[in-house]
C-alpha cells in the first residue's frame, strides 16, 4: 500500500446538542509512525477515537482509511479492515489464564469464537501464534497464570497482546500507562515501541515522558479543535500547547515543585 497516510481526517466534527466535542479536525498520521494525540481533559480526544472506531456518527467530515472513506462504516467492518483499539477499559477475562485469553483473541480472528465445543486438538496450531504473542509482550513466564493474578502493568501487557492477536494494521492505544507507577510505565513504553514494528500507532496519552521518548509525531487538541502539531520538540515550545497545559493539576503540580 503505497498511500503515505494510513488514516486521515478532513474537517471531523462532532457536535452534541449544540456543544462542538471535536472541531473540524484535520489529523494525519503518517504509516509506520508512532503517533500521539494530547491535550487537557476535555479537549475531545476519546469523543474523537469514538468517531474512529465508529462507536459515534460524526456530524461533518470525512474518515479516510488507506485512502478509502470509511466514514459511515459500522464499527465490526472498520475493526476487520485493520483499525482496533485496545486500553483505558480492561478488554481480558480475568478467570482464564493468560495463555487461554490470547488464543480466545485468535480464535476470534479466525472467526471460531462460538466453537467452545470444539476439540481442544484444534487449537493447537493457535498455540504456537499465542506463545509467540506472549513472547512479544514480555508474558512467556505468566502463560498459565489467571489473569486476575497479575499485576496491574501486566495486565496491560496482556491487552496488548491480545489487541496484536487481531493483527491490527493501525492500533489504537486509549491512554495505554494511565494508572500505572513508574517502572510499569516504562515496560508498557517499551513493549509498545517493540510492537510498532511493521504497524501504525495511534494513543492518546497524558504521560508526557512516554510522548516525548516514543512519539514520532504529536497532535494537540484544545476545546475540540487542533492547535499544533509535529515533532515533540516543536510542539513542546508551542505557546499555545504551554498555555494550555497551564490550567492543568500536572503544570500546577510542577510549578509546586
Amino acid at each position: 500500500m503505497s498511500v503515505e497516510f494510513i488514516l486521515e481526517t478532513q474537517g471531523l466534527t462532532k457536535e452534541f446538542k449544540g456543544f462542538v466535542a471535536v472541531n473540524a479536525v484535520d489529523l494525519k498520521v503518517q504509516r509506520g509512525h508512532i503517533h500521539a494525540l494530547i491535550g487537557p481533559n476535555g479537549a475531545g480526544k476519546t469523543t474523537f477515537f469514538n468517531l474512529l472506531t465508529k462507536f459515534l456518527t460524526p456530524t461533518r467530515g470525512t474518515i479516510l482509511y488507506n485512502g478509502n472513506n470509511i466514514t459511515y462504516e459500522k464499527p465490526a467492518q472498520t475493526a476487520r479492515s485493520g483499525i482496533v483499539r485496545s486500553f483505558q477499559i480492561s478488554a481480558v477475562f480475568p478467570h482464564m489464564t493468560v495463555l487461554e485469553n490470547v488464543r480466545a483473541a485468535l480464535q476470534r480472528n479466525l472467526g471460531t469464537s462460538f466453537h467452545f465445543w470444539k476439540a481442544e486438538s484444534t487449537l493447537y496450531p493457535l498455540h504456537e501464534r499465542a506463545h509467540a504473542l506472549l513472547d512479544a509482550v514480555d508474558l512467556a513466564q505468566f502463560a498459565d497464570e489467571l489473569t486476575v493474578n497479575l499485576p496491574y502493568g501486566r495486565k496491560r501487557a496482556l491487552e496488548l497482546a491480545t489487541t496484536l492477536a487481531l493483527e491490527p494494521e493501525l492500533m489504537l492505544l486509549d491512554e495505554p500507562t494511565q494508572g500505572m507507577g513508574h517502572e510499569d510505565v516504562d515496560r508498557v513504553t517499551q513493549l509498545i515501541k517493540k510492537v510498532s514494528a511493521g504497524r501504525t500507532i495511534l494513543m492518546v496519552e497524558h504521560n508526557m515522558n512516554v510522548v516525548s521518548s516514543i512519539a514520532d509525531r504529536i497532535t494537540v487538541l484544545q476545546r475540540g479543535a487542533i492547535i499544533a502539531d509535529g515533532p515533540y520538540a516543536e510542539v513542546s515550545k508551542n505557546p499555545q500547547v504551554i498555555e494550555a497545559y497551564m490550567g492543568t493539576a500536572d503544570a500546577a503540580l510542577q510549578g509546586a515543585h
